[in-house]
């Protein structure tokens, strides 16, 4: 029976009507237990110093006018995308990351609270930043339609980013993974050290679209005060 090629990101794995592989993303939650127990280790202080960096990096981002720990949203949001952009790399570990599902459901409330945000409480700087300075008058009402389009795909825009960015690389490792067994063996080395290749790949990838998902949102979140 052919199947759909996209049928490995399916979740369709599910007891009663209840779909088993988003239990996945809860996976992560496994390892922060072991913090509060365990003697620091050295992969507790690695952590603890990509946090004290990304803290750090993300205050200046945000305005000074911001909440004080603030931060820490994006921090979170930082930490929640990398364990399931990394846990997705594992065998028979489903991504979640690689669905609109999860992707627009962290993009788009983050992205309507800086819009209520900023239009209730900042409304005229809200209406200033539609129009940039310097901005001939004959090409304002341009200009507006622009800004206000490009505001509004924002949420859609980092979903996709991220989904198209898990989906790709996923694959490529599937296509070239299910040419294995037709492949001769003087041929098997080499596309193992490809799949090596591209699953060092993948890694990097599963760290930098979290980041930069983390980074839009800070400053998205700089804009509206």
């Amino acid at each position: 029976m052919m199947t759909n090629l996209f049928s490995v990101f399916d979740p369709s794995t599910n007891i009663m009507s209840l779909s088993l592989n988003w239990l996945s993303t809860f996976l992560g939650l496994l390892l922060i237990p072991s913090i509060y127990w365990l003697m620091p280790s050295r992969y507790n202080i690695l952590w603890n110093n990509i946090m004290l960096t990304l803290h750090k990096e993300f205050k200046t981002l945000l305005s000074p006018g911001g909440l004080v720990g603030s931060s820490f949203i994006f921090i979170s949001l930082f930490s929640i995308i990398l364990f399931n952009n990394f846990l997705g790399l594992f065998p028979y570990i489903f991504t979640s990351s690689s669905h609109l599902t999860l992707t627009l459901t962290l993009a788009l409330p983050l992205w309507l609270s800086f819009m209520l945000y900023g239009w209730i409480n900042h409304t005229q700087h809200m209406f200033a930043h539609l129009v940039p300075q310097g901005t001939p008058a004959i090409l304002m009402p341009f200009m507006v339609c622009i800004e206000t389009i490009s505001n509004v795909i924002r949420p859609g825009t980092l979903a996709v980013r991220l989904t198209a960015n898990m989906i790709a690389g996923h694959l490529l490792l599937t296509l070239l993974g299910n040419t294995g067994p037709s492949l001769p063996t003087s041929l098997l080395s080499l596309l193992i050290i490809t799949q090596i290749a591209l699953l060092v790949l993948e890694s990097a990838v599963a760290i930098i679209q979290s980041y930069v998902f983390a980074v839009l949102s800070t400053l998205y979140s700089s804009e509206v005060n």
